[in-house]
């Protein structure tokens, strides 16, 4: 019986790999130091693993950016448009990398970054492949290959990590028609053979292939692909052993396409799909070794070692020692690294912190299974069964889990709860009491969290800071903001959030039922790492959370100041969640404490407010079949969070990442005034689902990408929003960014809303409003 990772955070134990980048972006440190750095996270997750005992050990998981991206590059698969940045003189192949993840605005070149969107239903995003028809690939990038070498001088034979070729053709998008991407099999599956033949020669024992998609719905076209590849690579290597990973859902309805597939290992997530054991273990090949996923790659709690054991003896049963392997569910990419980090009291609890496993613990989590199962080092084993009996024990009889109070106020909502006073055709002529010009302009939220901001935030919560010192600074940084947003005529002015760390750690600081880790950070793209709240108990709201900076930013113009929330489904997303309750239960108590700021900021005198809900369709089932059970529950808890207020008050919501086609009906039942969306790398592509759906709310489609340091032009904007125009009455467009502004810098900011305002104001002079005078009787 042998344990294995499918991956590791690649972060770094104190983020060293945001640092070195956003340092390399910026000018302030050179190529060799961001290699070394790389170099030292990835020999340190090495040792790591080996130290605790993993026998299988993954290597290529390391990224300095997104896992997905570097297939791209090893691939050969770059668009045409960054020729002229590898051609630059002085430019690296990291060069061009972070070209294509960030684009590229530099000595007279001007080159728009890749897509972006959510990988699966997590809350990582990948850059998107680009596919074009009969594309070429080629061997550009030897990095899985250098890395396997790079662990083997340090005496580690590593397990490397690919993702599956049909795998990362769907998580692709098609540029050009008349194919489709999953007709590029044969011309990508010879680069893989070329790597493989590399890795081979260096006496590689295990490939990993992660193949996510096999957990979907797929066509007749992609099954055989899947046949078709897996037999051209053991027709091509027989003697390899490849290990076929398989997570976030069950197998279902493609069993039988795997079990049949000439794989050595096959790795099951038994964490989300526990229910597919028995029938894997009646149709897995007999030769076929079982990895079982048992210990979650998604989430912080301590594993019950009791569950798991159970789970173990049943595969013992049916396939004996040799044939099960023990694993976390998926990469622990999606896990903090250490809970050793986490020495201080004020942020998480002793009683809290018991509850809790971090990737490092994980790779513990699965070694002690092991040793559990075969009665290795009994004495050890056995007192740390004991103590995770106790652990779980603990939480389940603690006083800090239930409030009988929330409790009840759940039980007593109806129908009524979830209702806005008037259907939207009548609150949009109410709503024109507000005197917005078409093409009303505004942002997502947040402006630029400078070094000078975040440490003001620091400084206050080591004490350096008393509470009257920071709230002087933040009102000045603030009005300064309002100020600016003045100066430059938008319409719909922000405070800019600089109190906030974190869109939803900022208000799951302020709920009862949240704990804060110090360390706990989590990748989400690029260099944005985020410490997702665990939510270990019932929700609810003791105070107000936004009311006094958003009032405070009112009090400073005769603009309107929008009230800026997070929305239920997102905190619940990016959260670490309990497992002791349905999420939906836990979504309707966060509801409910956003219903309540709401009304505040209301009475307050706010007359819009955003309630962002960039993760809502992240949270679908990756099953269609069990949609619209997550729709129904979810969609409720947005319209419980915005239905208390007058129909006067426009209910504002932010949605990025999303292909809406499929769930339009849903987004049109949330029931917002204004809905924002992530549309520029799309070039606008998204409101089709809006257009043809007849979106009968009005819309503020980005016109520009906030997730790159490029400014755009002008003319770009004018041209989105014509393109918007063209499918969308204007009397429904809104101009805004893509997204949330914290993450850029100043200059590019100010330049870029400058830009953004007098396209709006182009697109107005070219609108024919015309005005007559009503008849008198």
């Amino acid at each position: 019986m042998l344990t294995q990772n499918l991956g590791y955070p690649r972060i770094g134990s104190h983020r060293e790999l945001k640092k070195i980048c956003e340092n390399y972006w910026a000018g302030k440190t050179g190529y060799k130091n961001v290699l070394q750095v790389g170099k030292n996270i990835r020999h340190e997750n090495w040792k790591l693993q080996q130290q605790a005992g993993v026998d299988i050990i993954p290597s290529n998981d390391f990224s300095f950016y997104d896992h997905v991206l570097d297939h791209s590059l090893t691939f050969g698969a770059i668009p045409k448009r960054y020729n002229e940045v590898i051609l630059k003189k002085g430019n690296s192949e990291l060069d061009l990398y972070f070209a294509m993840a960030r684009g590229y605005q530099k000595d007279g070149l001007d080159v728009v970054a890749m897509e972006m969107t959510k990988w699966f239903d997590t809350n990582y995003h990948y850059i998107v492949p680009e596919f074009y028809k009969d594309q070429p690939f080629k061997l550009f990038s030897t990095k899985i290959i250098d890395e396997f070498y790079e662990a083997k001088q340090l005496g580690i034979i590593t397990k490397p990590v690919l993702i599956g070729p049909i795998s990362y053709l769907l998580l692709g998008k098609v540029k050009e028609t008349g194919f489709e991407k999953i007709d590029l099999i044969k011309n990508l599956l010879p680069v893989y053979l070329d790597i493989l033949t590399r890795l081979v020669s260096l006496d590689v024992e295990y490939v990993q292939f992660d193949e996510p998609f096999l957990t979907l719905g797929l066509s007749e076209k992609e099954q055989k692909a899947y046949e078709y590849a897996y037999k051209e690579i053991k027709k091509a290597f027989p003697k390899l052993k490849i290990v076929l990973a398989t997570y976030f859902e069950g197998l279902d309805s493609n069993l039988d396409l795997v079990a049949s597939l000439p794989v050595s290992v096959l790795h099951i997530d038994l964490v989300r799909a526990e229910g597919q054991l028995a029938e894997v273990l009646r149709k897995l090949n007999e030769k076929t070794v079982l990895s079982l996923g048992l210990v979650d790659g998604r989430n912080i709690w301590k594993n019950d070692y009791d569950h798991s054991l159970s789970l173990i003896n049943h595969a013992l049963q049916k396939l004996g020692k040799d044939r099960i392997w023990i694993a976390p569910s998926c990469s622990l990419i999606h896990c903090p690294v250490d809970l050793e980090n986490e020495t201080d009291d004020k942020h998480l609890s002793p009683e809290i912190k018991q509850w809790l496993a971090y990737a490092r613990q994980k790779v513990a989590e699965v070694v002690t299974l092991k040793k559990l199962i075969t009665n290795e080092s009994p004495a050890s084993t056995t007192q740390k069964l004991e103590e995770n009996k106790k652990a779980l024990s603990n939480r389940k009889t603690s006083n800090l889990i239930h409030n009988p109070i929330v409790k009840e106020r759940v039980a007593n909502l109806d129908d009524s709860d979830a209702e806005r006073l008037s259907p939207f055709s009548l609150r949009k002529v109410k709503q024109q009491s507000l005197n917005l010009p078409r093409f009303a302009t505004t942002t997502i939220g947040s402006f630029p969290q400078t070094t000078e901001v975040r440490s003001w935030r620091a400084k206050f919560k080591n004490g350096t800071y008393s509470q009257e010192e920071y709230d002087t600074l933040i009102a000045e940084e603030t009005a300064k903001a309002v100020k600016w947003q003045e100066e430059i005529d938008l319409d719909v002015l922000v405070h800019g959030e600089f109190e906030r760390n974190d869109m939803v750690e900022y208000f799951g600081e302020q709920l009862d039922g949240f704990a804060f880790s110090k360390n706990g950070w989590v990748q989400s793209y690029g260099s944005r790492c985020v410490k997702p709240p665990i939510i270990y108990g019932d929700v609810s709201r003791p105070h107000p959370m936004t009311v006094k900076w958003t009032a405070y930013a009112q009090s400073l113009t005769s603009k309107y100041m929008k009230g800026m929330l997070t929305g239920p489904v997102t905190i619940l997303q990016w959260s670490f969640v309990r497992n002791d309750q349905p999420r939906s239960l836990t979504c309707t108590q966060i509801a409910l404490a956003i219903r309540d700021e709401v009304s505040d900021l209301e009475k307050a005198g706010i007359k819009i407010i955003q309630i962002d809900e960039p993760a809502i369709r992240e949270g679908l089932p990756l099953r269609k079949a069990e949609w619209q059970h997550y729709l129904n529950w979810a969609v409720k808890a947005f319209r419980i969070s915005a239905s208390s207020v007058k129909d006067e008050t426009q209910i504002h919501t932010h949605m990025c990442y999303s292909e809406f086609n499929d769930i339009i009906q849903n987004i049109a039942d949330m029931d917002a005034d204004v809905i924002t969306i992530e549309t520029s790398r799309s070039q606008m592509e998204l409101l089709d689902a809006f257009a043809n759906f007849q979106y009968p709310n009005e819309i503020g489609p980005g016109v520009y990408d906030i997730h790159s340091p490029r400014v755009p032009k002008r003319e770009e904007m004018v041209h989105l929003l014509k393109k918007a125009k063209a499918v969308i009455p204007s009397d429904q467009l809104w101009v805004n960014p893509d997204c949330g502004l914290k993450t850029r810098g100043w200059d590019e900011t100010k330049k870029a809303l400058i830009e953004m305002v007098e396209a709006a104001k182009e697109m107005r002079k070219t609108e024919e409003v015309l005005v007559t005078e009503p008849e008198i009787n």
